[in-house]
Parts: structure tokens; C-alpha cells; sequence
């Protein structure tokens, strides 16, 4: 493995720890203030102003003046995670935090490896071989398991 590739699996492995922890914390936001909505609205000014901040510290401010002239397609990502956050907020305190990750989990899983089989939106080529598919398989076997226990 090399030093770059443990550092983007470091940084992945990070965001992907931060995603339960997302979840629980913005569930129970969404409790305490009566509105899953309103807590994600919070959430999103967070994100906003710490996004905002970085763009600035990193001299990325010049970029914006970009964005008008992208396919609108490209600001679906927007609604994504708009989605997610909504519905994770919602969803956890009903479902539980494990279940609503594991199958989250399962979601991202399944949906990455039709984006790499097919190279969709500009994503490199990686073909889901009999390994991968196997995997998968036995992540979805395990998202069963982890729902009746």
C-alpha cells in the first residue's frame, strides 16, 4: 500500500467513522427541538460556515465564480445529502442508529459498485469481479442477520 493511498484510506475511514456519529447527534437534536427538519437545517448552516471557512483558508474562494456555468445535473449532490440527512435524522430514533447505518452502509455499497462497473458520472472503471459481487453478498447476508438480532 502506498503513502497515498493509506493517507485517502485514512481520510475515508474518518468520514465514514463521522457518519454514525453524524446520525446519533443530529437524531437527537431532531428530538430535543421537536423537528428532524429543523435539526437538519442546523446542520447544513454547520456545515455551511465550516465548509465556507476551509474554501477561505485554502484559497479556494475563485472557484465559485465557476459553478454557474456547470450542468445543473452536477448539483444533484445537494439533494443527496440533503436526503440522507433527513432521513437518517428521522429514521434512527424509529429504527435504531445500527440498523439505519448497516443499511446505509448496504445502500452505498451496492450503488458503488454499479457506478464503478459502468464508469458512471466519470468514475474510474473497476469491474465487480465474482470477488467483489461475493462481498457484497454476504454484506447484504450480514444487514439480515444484524435485523433480527
Amino acid at each position: 500500500m502506498t503513502p497515498e493511498t493509506l493517507r485517502y484510506a485514512t481520510i475515508m475511514l474518518a468520514a465514514g467513522v463521522g457518519i454514525p456519529i453524524l446520525a446519533a447527534l443530529n437524531a437527537q437534536l431532531g428530538g430535543r427541538i421537536g423537528s428532524p427538519a429543523a435539526a437538519a437545517v442546523i446542520l447544513f448552516a454547520v456545515a455551511f460556515f465550516g465548509s465556507a471557512l476551509v474554501m477561505v483558508l485554502t484559497g479556494g474562494t475563485g472557484a465559485l465564480a465557476a459553478a454557474p456555468g456547470q450542468p445543473p445535473k452536477l448539483f444533484l449532490g445537494g439533494l443527496f445529502v440533503a436526503f440522507y440527512v433527513l432521513s437518517v435524522t428521522w429514521v434512527a430514533p424509529r429504527f435504531g442508529l445500527g440498523n439505519a447505518i448497516t443499511c446505509v452502509l448496504l445502500g452505498q455499497l451496492l450503488s458503488a459498485a454499479v457506478i464503478d462497473q459502468f464508469g458512471l458520472m466519470g468514475a474510474m472503471v473497476r469491474e465487480v469481479t465474482p470477488m467483489r459481487a461475493a462481498g457484497l453478498a454476504l454484506m447484504a447476508i450480514g444487514v439480515f442477520f444484524t435485523q433480527r438480532g
